[in-house]
C-alpha cells in the first residue's frame, strides 16, 4: 500500500483552494517548482490525475474533486493526532480599506477557514488613513490598505486604477456641477477625487455621502451620481464615464498589506490572505 505525504496533501489542497501553484507556493513559503513536483508525487502514488495545468488556471479533474474530502479528512486526522486537545483558539484582527476590500474579502474569508480552521477571524473595514492608526497603536494585527504618503515597508498586493463611475443613463452639461457619490472625509479617494477637479476647474456638488463604497456605488446604479472608483471594486452596472465626459484622470494607487504577525500559524494565513488577493485581483 502507497503511503501518502501529509506535506504533499497539504500542497494539493492549497493548489486546490487558490488554484494556482504560485499562489500555493507563496503561503507554503517554497517555489512554484517545488509545488508542482510535490503534486506530482502525489498524482504518481495515487495513479490519478488531479489537475489541469494551463497557462492561465488550474482546475481540479474529476479524481482531484472526488479527493478532496478525504485529503481534508487527512489533514484534520494528522492534526488531532498532533494535538489531541481542541487547541487554544487563536486571534488574527485584521483591518481593510472600504475602497481596498472588492470582492476579494468573500474567496479571502472561505481560504482563511479551510486553511486555518482554528483562526478566530476579526475584520475592521474602514479608511485607510484610521484603520492605519489603529494599526500603529497596536489594535489590529494586520492591515490591507491604499498606499498612504511616504509610509516604508509592506507588501504591494495590486495596484488599483481609479474611474469616474456611473450608471450608463447618467448625463452632466458642462457649467453645471458634476453630482459625486462618495465617501465622508477622511476618505483619500474622495480627497483625491476633488483635488482633480478642482484643478481642472470642474465645479461639483456631493449629491450622496455614504458610510462605505457599497452604498457609494448603489447610489451610482441608481443614476444619483457619479462615483470615483477602483475598476476592480466597481460592480457590473457601472462605466467609467471619465473618457467621455472629459474628466481628470485620477491614476492608480497600491493596495498594500502590513502586518506585525510573527508566529508561524498567523504568518501562514497571512500568506493564504495575500496570495488570495493577488489571485482574486489578477
Amino acid at each position: 500500500m502507497t503511503a501518502l505525504d501529509i506535506p504533499t496533501v497539504q500542497a494539493f489542497l492549497l493548489v486546490a483552494e487558490l488554484e494556482s501553484f504560485t499562489r500555493a507556493a507563496e503561503v507554503l513559503g517554497t517555489t512554484q517548482a517545488a509545488v508542482s513536483m510535490k503534486l506530482q508525487r502525489l498524482e504518481a502514488a495515487l495513479r490519478k490525475r488531479l489537475v489541469e495545468r494551463s497557462p492561465r488556471a488550474v482546475r481540479l479533474t474529476a479524481d482531484g474533486t472526488a479527493f478532496l474530502a478525504p485529503a481534508r479528512a487527512l489533514i484534520e486526522a494528522h492534526d488531532r493526532a498532533l494535538s489531541p486537545e481542541r487547541p487554544a483558539t487563536q486571534q488574527l484582527s485584521l483591518g481593510i480599506s472600504d475602497h481596498a476590500s472588492g470582492p476579494e474579502l468573500v474567496p479571502l474569508m472561505e481560504r482563511l477557514n479551510a486553511v486555518a480552521p482554528q483562526l478566530a477571524l476579526s475584520v475592521t473595514i474602514g479608511f485607510s488613513r484610521e484603520i492605519l492608526d489603529a494599526y500603529d497603536s497596536g489594535k489590529l494585527d494586520a492591515v490591507i490598505v491604499r498606499q498612504e504618503g511616504s509610509r516604508r515597508g509592506g507588501e504591494k498586493l495590486t495596484e488599483d486604477e481609479f474611474g469616474w463611475f456611473a450608471a450608463p443613463r447618467f448625463g452632466w452639461r458642462r457649467g453645471e456641477p458634476l453630482k459625486l457619490a462618495t465617501l465622508a472625509p477622511p476618505c483619500g479617494v474622495r480627497a483625491i477625487a476633488l483635488r482633480a477637479l478642482d484643478k481642472a476647474g470642474i465645479a461639483w456638488s456631493e449629491a450622496f455621502v455614504g458610510g462605505g463604497v457599497t452604498a457609494v456605488a448603489a447610489a451610482a446604479l441608481a443614476g444619483l451620481a457619479l462615483a470615483p472608483l477602483a475598476r476592480r471594486v466597481a460592480p457590473p452596472g457601472l462605466i467609467d464615464m471619465g473618457p467621455a465626459l472629459g474628466l481628470p484622470r485620477l491614476g492608480t494607487s497600491r493596495v498594500m498589506l502590513y502586518s506585525r504577525v510573527s508566529d508561524p500559524a498567523r504568518r501562514t494565513a497571512l500568506r493564504t490572505v495575500s496570495a488570495t488577493f493577488r489571485s482574486a485581483a489578477g
